[in-house]
C-alpha cells in the first residue's frame, strides 16, 4: 500500500524552506538599498564623543533646522521673504533657495555674507551686489561697503531666514553678520527665523573674553574665542543680553535641530568656507587663527589650509611648504616663498576632539623661537582683535607659562558659562 502523506509533508517543508530563503534574501536586499539611500541623503554623521573616526558608530541622524520643512513652511507661505545663506545652506544635497523656489515660496532677495552666496570669495575680499546666475535673484552683499541691511534693502520683506553653518569660533564672521541682521530686523519690525545647525566645536568653551574697546567684525560681543553654542543659541544670547544697538530686541524664532546635543560631533557635509576644507582644519581653527595677526602662515595657498604652520627662515620644524595663488587664496601670505615649520595633519581627529581646549603651545612655541620678536605681531595689531584684547599678546611677550596664560581668563570664563547656560537649546556637555 502506498503512503502519500510523508511525501506531502516533505514537499510542504521544502516549499516552506524555499519561501523562507526567498524572504531572507529579499530582506537583505531591502536593507542594502535602504542603507545606500540613507548614505546619499544624509552625508553628515554623528559620532560618540570618545570614538575614533575609523570606528565611529552612527547614532540617530541629526536633522538640521532647514530640513524640518513641516515646521516652518506654514510660517513662510504667502509671504515675501529674504534669506541670508551661502553654500552650506543645504537640505540634504539641494540648496535651500532651490528647495523653497520649487515649493513656490516668494523669495525677493538674498543677503550674502563673507565669501559670498556661493562661497567662492577669499577671506576679507569684498563681496559685490548683483544677480545670482542660477536663480536670477538679487544678491545684496553684507561683506564689503555695508555689513547691515539698509531699510531700502528690507523694503517689501515680510520675514527673513538665516541659515548658515558656523564653526563655533568668535572670530568666524557669520555670527557677526547674524548680529547685524538681528539689529536691522528689530529696527524695521521684521521677524527673523534661524534654521539652526550643529556647532562642530560645540563640545567645549575656552579662550579669552572679548573686552570693551576691541569690538570688530571678528568679534562683536563679550564672549570667549570658543563659545560652545549653535547660531540659534548664540542669537538668543545676543537678544537676551541686550547686545544689539540701543538695546533693541529682534522678533526671533529658532527652528531647532533634532537628535543633537553638545556631547556629539557633527561632520560637516560641505566645507564652510574656502580655507576650512575638512574637519581637522575646523578643529584646529580656534587655536591657530591667532597667527593671522602674525607673519606665520597657516597654510593659505596650499592644500593644507589651517593644518600647517610656518614662515620663511623659521629656525624650527622639519616641514616645508610654499604658498601659491589659488582660488580662495589669491594673495596668500608669503606667496611663492619657502616656509619652514610644522605639519599638523599628523594629529588624529580623536586627539583634537579630546583636547577640549585651545592649544596654546603653537603660539608660545612660535613666539619663543621666532628670530625677530619685535616683528612677530603685525603693526595693525590685528592679533589683539582676534584675541579680544591686548592681554594675550602682552602675556606672550612677557613669556609667561601656558598655565599662567590659561589662568588669566578662567574667572571671566566661568561667568560666561553661567550666562551661556540660560540660552542653551540642547543638552550640554558635562
Amino acid at each position: 500500500m502506498r503512503r502519500p502523506q510523508p511525501r506531502l509533508v516533505t514537499n510542504m517543508f521544502a516549499n516552506v524552506k524555499y519561501f523562507v530563503s526567498i524572504l531572507f534574501f529579499s530582506l537583505l536586499l531591502c536593507m542594502a538599498c535602504t542603507h545606500k539611500k540613507n548614505k546619499v541623503e544624509r552625508p553628515a554623521l554623528v559620532v560618540a564623543k570618545d570614538s575614533i573616526p575609523a570606528d565611529k558608530q552612527p547614532t540617530d541622524e541629526i536633522i538640521v533646522g532647514a530640513e524640518r520643512t513641516e515646521v516652518y513652511l506654514p510660517k513662510i507661505k504667502n509671504k515675501n521673504i529674504a534669506l541670508v545663506v551661502n553654500q552650506t545652506s543645504l537640505i540634504e544635497n539641494t540648496h535651500l533657495v532651490d528647495t523653497l523656489l520649487k515649493l513656490d515660496i516668494s523669495i525677493k532677495r538674498i543677503f550674502a555674507p563673507e565669501h559670498g552666496f556661493r562661497g567662492h570669495a577669499d577671506a576679507g575680499e569684498k563681496v559685490k551686489d548683483g544677480l545670482d546666475i542660477q536663480t536670477n535673484l538679487p544678491v545684496v552683499s553684507l561683506y564689503g561697503k555695508k555689513k547691515k541691511p539698509s531699510p531700502e534693502d528690507l523694503d517689501g520683506i515680510d520675514l527673513i531666514i538665516f541659515d548658515i553653518q558656523d564653526v563655533g569660533a568668535r572670530f568666524y564672521t557669520y555670527i557677526s553678520s547674524m548680529s547685524y541682521l538681528m539689529e536691522a530686523c528689530a529696527e524695521n519690525n521684521i521677524p527673523l527665523i534661524i534654521f539652526d545647525r550643529p556647532n562642530p566645536n560645540g563640545h567645549y568653551v575656552d579662550g579669552p573674553i572679548l573686552k570693551n574697546g576691541y569690538e570688530s567684525f571678528v568679534g562683536l560681543h563679550p564672549v570667549p574665542v570658543v563659545h560652545g553654542m549653535t547660531v540659534g543659541e548664540y542669537a538668543q544670547m545676543v537678544n537676551g543680553e541686550g547686545w544689539l544697538k540701543n538695546d533693541v530686541k529682534c522678533e526671533l524664532e529658532i527652528i531647532k535641530c533634532q537628535h543633537y546635543d553638545h556631547t556629539l560631533f557633527y561632520e560637516l557635509p560641505i566645507k564652510p568656507s574656502p580655507n576650512l576644507p575638512n574637519m581637522r582644519s575646523i578643529y584646529l581653527y580656534p587655536s591657530i587663527c591667532f597667527f593671522e595677526g602674525t607673519p606665520i602662515s597657516v597654510g593659505r595657498g596650499t592644500d593644507k589650509q589651517f593644518q600647517v604652520l610656518g614662515a620663511p627662515g623659521y629656525p624650527k620644524g622639519e616641514f616645508e611648504f610654499t604658498p601659491v595663488s589659488k582660488p580662495g587664496a589669491k594673495y596668500p601670505k608669503h606667496e611663492n616663498e619657502l616656509c619652514k615649520g610644522y605639519d599638523l595633519t599628523k594629529i588624529t581627529l580623536a586627539e583634537l576632539k579630546n583636547q577640549q581646549q585651545i592649544n596654546l603651545k603653537y603660539l608660545i612655541g612660535f613666539y619663543q623661537n621666532y628670530n625677530n620678536k619685535n616683528k612677530f605681531f603685525n603693526k595693525n595689531l590685528f592679533f589683539d582683535k582676534l584675541a579680544g584684547s591686548d592681554e594675550l599678546r602682552k602675556n606672550l611677550t612677557a613669556q609667561k607659562s601656558e598655565a599662567d596664560i590659561r589662568n588669566s581668563w578662567q574667572e571671566e570664563l566661568m561667568l560666561f558659562k553661567k550666562t551661556r547656560s540660560r540660552y542653551l537649546l540642547y543638552e550640554d556637555f558635562n
